[in-house]
């Protein structure tokens, strides 16, 4: 019999797929995975539908449309008041977790070691073993605040990168300034890379504004920034995001991009690039959003759960333990299964398992399916 050596021993199904799947076999209302269950504006499809037929369907650049990278320069001047070249230093990737795994197959070498915050979205570890590197976690518990100490004692001459995600999947926290200043003090004289995860920086509450590593020359000069269209456009199943770096670490990028996907939908590409000539599109987002989060927050304070902070993103995390002592994905997989409403529970987004009683709620949802969520959350 063949034998197969895995490169990810310890890696199994992800829990998103997991839980999604369940729901389906359920009929429950599906809370888990991040993607809306409203459809993208009318305008982009008939963009999509018109640039199918103006002949948009062939391969396109390796880079990415040039119209579409133009696109993404002008907003990130516009939000950030941050200059990218088009030509050199944006790449439109198939979705953005595509573009985080090229920016850690580009630079990450055997041995190298990568610091994680977790909880984490679980792309990241899995990608960084896979070149040989080294993951060094950092476990945040509530309220997810960094110890920069603590980082900074971390560092050794292996040090190569550091991952960073705000807002926060899963936990809705985001960067402050302080962390920005920590960030830089313990970088500054370093080759440490910084993979900036970036893809809710459209979402962000009550008055905060989102700190892109773009905002920094310190850290962008030392920075990719990844972003994602599927979150912006509500398109999640279109894959479509990019990248943003330096013109040096952007050519080692496009190295990877290249032979991983080569290109990415050339149609679609067009269509958000005619999308995105009007800046409400994304401008607007933030309101959109913050009513979602508002109204499901209202909703839920009937509940006996408990609510943590949520300041960007489109997941809540909420506590149950007043109620119960089952571990959290027992009790996800019974809320699944006897009340109808499916979660992510929070021990997943850690290696460790660590298990604080809490489940990751997605409000990006019609407002009657939030409702009838929380209706049949209320018998539990």
């Amino acid at each position: 019999m063949l034998y197969l050596h895995s490169k990810l021993p310890a890696t199994g199904t992800t829990i998103f797929t997991v839980m999604s799947q369940l729901a389906a076999e359920t009929g429950a209302i599906n809370l888990s995975q991040g993607f809306p269950d409203y459809d993208c504006d009318p305008e982009l499809t008939e963009l999509v539908v018109s640039s199918f037929k103006a002949g948009h369907n062939q391969y396109a650049p390796m880079a990415g449309v040039m119209k579409l990278r133009e696109r993404i320069a002008e907003k990130n001047e516009l939000l950030y008041q941050a200059q990218y070249n088009p030509d050199s230093e944006i790449t439109v990737t198939a979705g953005g977790t595509q573009a985080l795994f090229s920016a850690i197959g580009s630079t990450i070498r055997p041995d190298d070691e990568v610091i994680v915050f977790e909880p984490a979205y679980d792309s990241y570890a899995p990608a960084v073993r896979l070149f040989g590197g080294v993951v060094k976690t950092f476990k945040l518990d509530p309220p997810y605040k960094i110890d920069w100490d603590n980082v900074k004692k971390a560092i050794n001459s292996h040090t190569r990168m550091i991952i960073l995600n705000s807002p926060n999947n899963p936990t809705g926290s985001i960067l402050k300034q302080k962390d920005i200043d920590q960030l830089i003090r313990i970088t500054k004289g370093t080759d440490i890379l910084i993979l900036s995860d970036e893809v809710y920086e459209h979402l962000i509450y009550d008055g905060e504004k989102h700190l892109s590593m773009a905002l920094f020359p310190e850290l962008a000069e030392r920075s990719f920034i990844c972003a994602s269209f599927g979150k912006l456009l509500h398109t999640t199943g279109w894959k479509i995001g990019y990248c943003l770096a330096p013109a040096a670490l952007m050519t080692e990028f496009r190295k990877v991009h290249q032979y991983e996907v080569f290109s990415v939908n050339t149609p679609l590409q067009h269509a958000i690039a005619d999308y995105l000539k009007d800046e409400e599109v994304y401008l607007r987002l933030l309101g959109f959003f913050q009513e979602k989060r508002d109204f499901f927050r209202k909703l839920m304070n009937e509940t006996k759960f408990d609510l943590l902070p949520c300041s960007g993103s489109y997941f809540q995390m909420a506590s149950y333990k007043n109620v119960s002592n089952e571990p959290d994905f027992d009790l996800a997989m019974r809320l699944t299964r006897d009340f109808g409403v499916a979660s992510i529970p929070e021990s997943a987004f850690y290696s460790s398992k660590t298990d604080h009683g809490l489940l990751r709620f997605c409000f990006a949802k019609k407002q009657e399916t939030l409702e009838k969520a929380v209706e049949r959350l209320l018998k539990f």
